[in-house]
C-alpha cells in the first residue's frame, strides 16, 4: 500500500491507477466539488485522466501531491488530501477534499496535521499555504484549526473570485 502518512482513523498514500472508480466518487459529487473551482469529473475515463496527468506529474516533478485518504474503519477512499505545488505562485498549498458523509469528524485536520509536519521536516519547506473561498466556512475552520493564520484575501485562479489565503510557517 506504501502509506506515506499512518494517522489513527486515515492512511494516506499515493494514488494509483486502479483508484480511478473512487476518484470519480468524489470528484463527480457536486457537494465536493462546489467550493474548489475544479471542473465536475464526467467520466470515469476523466479520473483517470486526472490521476495520470495532474497526480502521477506532481508526484514526479515534485516528489509530492494530492494523496488518496484511506479511511481505516471502512478500508474505503474517501477523498484526498496533501500538498500541491503551485508554480505560478512559487508556494505549496495544502488541501483536502472528502466525500460528505465524512465531514465534520475531524479528518481533514487529523490528516493536515501529519500532512504539515512531513511537509516541513521530511521536505524542508518553509512555509505551506491554504487558499479556500470565505463561503467554505468549513474549510476556512480546518485551516485555522491546524495552525495555519490568514494573511490576505486574493485571486487565485484568474477567474476574479476572491479567496481567503492562510499560511503556516516553520
Amino acid at each position: 500500500m506504501n502509506a506515506i502518512i499512518e494517522t489513527e482513523r486515515l492512511i494516506l498514500r499515493e494514488f494509483n491507477i486502479n483508484d480511478y472508480k473512487e476518484v470519480y466518487e468524489f470528484g463527480s459529487n457536486l457537494e465536493v466539488q462546489r467550493y474548489t473551482g475544479d471542473k465536475i469529473i464526467e467520466s470515469l475515463n476523466d479520473a483517470k485522466e486526472l490521476i495520470k496527468n495532474v497526480w502521477y506529474k506532481d508526484y514526479k516533478k515534485y516528489g509530492y501531491g494530492r494523496w488518496a485518504v484511506i479511511y481505516k474503519p471502512e478500508n474505503k477512499i474517501i477523498g484526498f488530501s496533501g500538498l500541491k505545488y503551485l508554480p505560478e505562485f512559487n508556494e505549496t498549498d495544502i488541501g483536502f477534499r472528502f466525500l460528505p458523509e465524512y465531514w465534520g469528524k475531524g479528518l481533514a485536520s487529523e490528516a493536515s496535521y501529519e500532512i504539515i509536519k512531513y511537509g516541513f521536516e521530511k521536505l524542508g519547506l518553509e512555509k505551506i499555504i491554504g487558499i479556500a473561498l470565505a463561503e467554505n466556512i468549513g474549510s476556512c475552520k480546518v485551516l485555522k484549526k491546524i495552525g495555519l493564520t490568514f494573511y490576505k484575501i486574493d485571486d487565485y485562479d484568474g477567474d476574479g473570485v476572491e479567496y481567503n489565503w492562510y499560511k503556516i510557517e516553520k
